[in-house]
């Protein structure tokens, strides 16, 4: 058996980023740029009113109460095409270009108009005070958006502010997910006496989603050669070959003996780790002749998924350019723990923080790895490395959020 650590470099390592695509504004969010953004605009590209009020002269307003004159106004998407003279003002509107002559703006809560057509200027403002300078925002030539970086909607928006409509992103990951096993029939269907509803390659697929990825739903296929290969054969033109099930070495694990070429194409299918011992990566070879990576998972729902968080959501990373670790944090065991074997053990557990602000994981009484309920009602997992000596509950323990 081989660390965690060491299957989660050979598998990332293994595994090329892949190709850029270009795409338009409306479907970047959540993908990773593959250049750096450049702005083709300054913004604001002028110097533009803050507020609604009067543009004016700094000058005239040396002496409270002012007197001005107005002459005309401004609102945003146009502008006062004359120069505003000692004594005037102009009636500006929030994000409206700030007029040829003026320097100051009062905002409209701070004057008044008269009858007689006059503004009465009671509070000036400070120089510079409610304007927005051009290039205030950015320039025009600044890369604002590195390439690596997963676009949120602000970055989307900040794309759209710099007036670039297509975006160079990594092609999202195609993942085919292939289950396994004579037992398995797909939610909504009927059940056989011996048969049980398949989880997995939902909960996966989701997954692959939800990391940027794009997952190829290859069905069921059941404990034949023959329906291994057919099903199998599908995930061509896919990035990767992810299988639930048949990854150990029974009578009825074929996919050591079909898909990895009795072996010859297995890279390594035990890790010290529990739940999901039996994990396998290599490469695939398909009736086709061709082959692409394949990465094994346990059939049990709860080993199937913690090994997706664990080793194919970093791999999801590394093909997107995007960092491949496993973001480990340090919370206070709720309760005692027993002292661990040879095995990386990853516990289910609650998550809260207590009076004093610090964040407190209590593992679940029971682990059995086929309940899966726990495993959605668990926010975090506690890692307890192997060996890990037994510890009291008040301990300081890596854990790693699910959520």
């Amino acid at each position: 058996m081989i660390s965690v650590a060491e299957a989660r470099t050979r598998i990332v390592n293994a595994l090329p980023i892949m190709p850029a695509e270009t795409v338009p504004l409306s479907a970047a969010a959540g993908r990773v740029l593959a250049e750096d953004v450049v702005s083709r605009r300054t913004q604001p590209p002028f110097d533009v009113s803050a507020m609604d009020g009067w543009a004016c002269r700094h000058a005239d307003l040396a002496k409270i109460p002012a007197v001005l004159q107005p002459v005309g106004a401004a609102a945003a998407g146009g502008r006062y095409e004359g120069i505003v003279g000692p004594g005037e003002c102009v009636r500006i509107f929030t994000g409206a270009p700030l007029p040829d002559g003026a320097d100051a703006i009062v905002i409209q809560e701070d004057a008044d108009l008269g009858a007689d057509g006059r503004l009465t200027v009671r509070e000036a403002p400070q120089p510079g005070q409610w304007i927005r300078r051009a290039g205030l925002d950015f320039a025009e030539g600044q890369a604002l958006l590195k390439a690596g970086r997963r676009l949120s909607p602000s970055d989307v928006a900040l794309a759209a502010a710099m007036n670039v409509p297509w975006l160079a992103v990594r092609r999202k990951p195609r993942i085919a997910v292939l289950a396994t096993g004579d037992e398995l029939v797909r939610p909504g269907e009927p059940i056989g006496p011996n048969q049980i509803v398949s989880s997995n390659n939902i909960g996966l697929a989701a997954l692959i989603e939800a990391e940027g990825g794009q997952a190829v739903d290859l069905g069921i296929a059941r404990d034949t050669e023959a329906d291994l290969r057919l099903k199998a054969s599908a995930a061509m033109g896919c990035d990767l070959l992810l299988t639930l099930g048949g990854a150990s070495v029974g009578e009825h694990d074929l996919i050591h003996k079909i898909l990895g070429g009795g072996g010859a194409g297995i890279d390594f299918w035990r890790i010290a780790m529990r739940p999901g011992k039996p994990l396998m990566f290599g490469r695939a070879t398909l009736d086709s002749g061709l082959s692409l990576p394949l990465l094994g998972l346990p059939g049990n729902p709860v080993s199937a998924l913690v090994c997706g968080y664990n080793f194919l959501v970093p791999a999801l990373h590394a093909m997107q350019g995007l960092p491949a670790e496993v973001s480990l944090e340090t919370a206070i065991t709720g309760s005692d723990l027993a002292e661990n074997d040879k095995r990386e053990d990853y516990l289910r557990a609650t998550l809260h923080r207590n009076e004093d602000g610090r964040l407190i994981a209590t593992a679940f009484s029971k682990q059995d790895s086929s309940m899966l309920r726990l495993l959605s009602e668990a926010a975090c997992l506690i890692v307890r490395p192997p060996l890990a000596p037994a510890l009291k509950a008040g301990a300081k323990v890596p854990i790693f959020r699910l959520r």
